[in-house]
């Protein structure tokens, strides 16, 4: 059975930086009672705290954070770029130890967006680019969706399993 790494918060768990949780979703509690799930906050897991500053990419890339190009800073203005770093490689090892091929990741976070992401600015200014542990995975060869690509995940773990 393909095994899918999912963001905890979109599971319930209030990991997010404000405290907060997203969910419950249909197909990830079916998910769960499958035993499909491997949960993980790359952000938790890289060592920062519940609740934290908000944190964005200058520019948006988390692929640049992974090549030392940009940092990850925090609305207070901490460079929190080694904690992002260390979560995307306990993603990574979590991956590698199960097989991951698909990973369900929060929407326009730091960390998790997979289609677009904070500019830096604070000001909720969105572009397009991907969190630091998306861009990890997906240079992986893992898929990356979000929670509003919920039946696009669905059909590729079908696919995966056919």
């Amino acid at each position: 059975m393909q095994k899918v790494l999912v963001s905890r918060c979109l599971l319930g768990h209030r990991v997010r930086y404000d405290g907060g949780a997203h969910g419950p979703y249909t197909l990830l509690q079916r998910w769960q009672a499958e035993g499909r799930i491997v949960a993980l906050c790359p952000e938790v897991a890289g060592g920062l705290s519940t609740p934290r500053p908000p944190a964005e990419i200058p520019g948006g890339q988390g692929a640049q954070v992974l090549d030392g190009l940009l940092p990850v800073l925090g609305s207070d203005g901490e460079d929190v770029t080694a904690a992002f770093v260390a979560g995307a490689e306990q993603a990574l090892a979590l991956v590698q130890r199960h097989g991951i091929r698909l990973a369900l990741l929060k929407a326009r976070s730091p960390s998790c967006g997979n289609r677009e992401n904070y500019d830096g600015s604070f000001s909720g200014t969105k572009v397009a680019g991907e969190g630091v542990t998306a861009a990890a995975l997906r240079r992986a060869g893992v898929q990356v969706f979000n929670e509003d690509e919920l039946a696009a995940a669905e059909a590729a773990l079908r696919e995966l399993e056919d």
